[in-house]
This record gives structure tokens, C-alpha cells and sequence, in this order.
């Protein structure tokens, strides 16, 4: 029987790998995947930081979280005293003295609440120290003029003509001032008087003792 003749073998051919096409420069669908995610996660992370940290000036402003030794008593919106316009947002803390020796901050805070009445201001400080809200914090008073837009007045209560606070509301003063500043997130040098704005002998002490005034300034910084 013949033998059949053994096929020689050859040798496997090579494949030659498939060449992808490259990719191109900017894959727009990829890019997308990627950059989701990051941009979720810094959203994320803006909304705890708002929560957190308190957010911008105003949306700070409007909560009008003051703390428990403030008598908030705001008075009602009655068109020139309070109009409920809102602030653009506070460069500085003015501060003013009531022109009334020997008043009150209740007083004080009962003549803004009237509907005729054309003045106001965010706080008033009594002759003991106490002290009272009758503005919200994201709203114009009626006590700076052309910085009614974006300053927090204080009008201040003093026994006599010389217009000098007594122990008790200058110290209250400069608490008040303080925290304001910081709580608006601007520098403690941010405190102006009613003279600087207008040249009116406001507070009335602090423009004839500027001495007084440059102590105060540094009292608030150091408090």
C-alpha cells in the first residue's frame, strides 16, 4: 500500500496588528466624561462652603443674625424712616450721636417708628449700654446721606451738650463696631463719622477731640 508523502509545513503566517485609527486631539464625548464629574464635585463643594462659611456679604447681611446682646427691634416700613430699599453692600461703619442730649436708645427708637419720621439708623446705644436693631442689616437707614447705600450706621446716646459717651455706651460702641466689621467681612479701619461724609459736627465729641477719635479706632482693632 503506498505511502502517502508528508505535506512539508509550513510556517504560520504572521498577523500583522490592526492599526487604530488615532485619536483624535480632542475627543469632545471623552472630554465631557471626564470633566462631569469634576465640575459636580466643585459645585458641590461651593454649596457647603455657602453653608458653611456664610456665604457673600448680603445673602450674610439679609439672614441678620445678630447676636443675643442686641434688642432687635425693627420698626416698621412707613417711607422715609425705614423704606426697605435694599444696601448695595458695606464699605464702612458710620457712626453718629443723637442729636438730643439725655435721650434714650428707646427713646430714640420709638421717635424712628413713627410714619412722619424721616430719620433712622440700624443700631442705637443707650446711655447704659444697651443696645438696639431697628434696621435689618440688608437695608438702607436714613442717617449718612449719599453713604446711606452701602454703609451700617450707629447712633450713639450721651448725657449733655459736649456730646462725650458715657463709660458705659462707648464701650458698647466699640463692641458693636467690632463685630460689625467683622461680621460684614471688612477691615476694622472701615469706621467713618457722619463729618466725614457730610463736614456736620457728627458725632459731635469725636470731631472736637480727634484725639479721641484715632483712640476709639484703635480700640475697635484691638478689641
Amino acid at each position: 500500500m503506498p505511502t502517502a508523502t508528508p505535506r512539508p509545513r509550513t510556517a504560520p503566517r504572521k498577523q500583522t496588528p490592526r492599526r487604530r485609527a488615532p485619536r483624535p486631539a480632542w475627543d469632545l464625548p471623552r472630554l465631557l466624561r471626564l470633566l462631569i464629574p469634576v465640575l459636580a464635585l466643585v459645585v458641590i463643594v461651593g454649596i457647603v462652603v455657602n453653608l458653611v462659611g456664610g456665604g457673600d456679604q448680603m445673602s450674610k447681611l439679609a439672614r441678620d443674625r445678630t447676636p443675643h446682646w442686641v434688642d432687635k427691634q425693627i420698626i416698621a416700613i412707613n417711607g422715609s424712616g425705614r423704606r426697605g430699599e435694599k444696601l448695595s453692600g458695606v464699605t464702612d461703619i458710620a457712626i453718629h450721636y443723637v442729636g438730643n442730649p439725655g435721650t434714650t436708645a428707646q427713646q430714640n427708637h420709638d421717635y424712628y417708628d413713627q410714619p412722619d419720621t424721616t430719620v433712622s439708623s440700624h443700631f442705637l446705644i443707650g446711655l447704659d449700654g444697651e443696645i438696639i436693631q431697628c434696621i435689618p442689616m440688608d437695608e438702607k437707614s436714613s442717617a449718612t446721606n449719599d453713604r446711606n447705600l452701602d454703609t451700617l450706621s450707629i447712633e450713639v446716646c450721651h448725657p449733655d451738650a459736649t456730646g462725650q459717651f458715657t463709660q458705659a455706651s462707648y464701650d458698647a460702641l466699640v463692641k458693636l463696631t467690632a463685630w460689625l466689621c467683622d461680621y460684614c467681612g471688612i477691615g476694622r479701619d472701615h469706621v467713618i463719622r457722619h463729618y466725614d461724609v457730610t463736614g456736620k459736627l457728627c458725632p459731635l465729641y469725636f470731631v472736637d477731640h480727634p484725639d479721641a477719635w484715632t483712640q476709639f479706632l484703635a480700640d475697635v482693632k484691638d478689641y
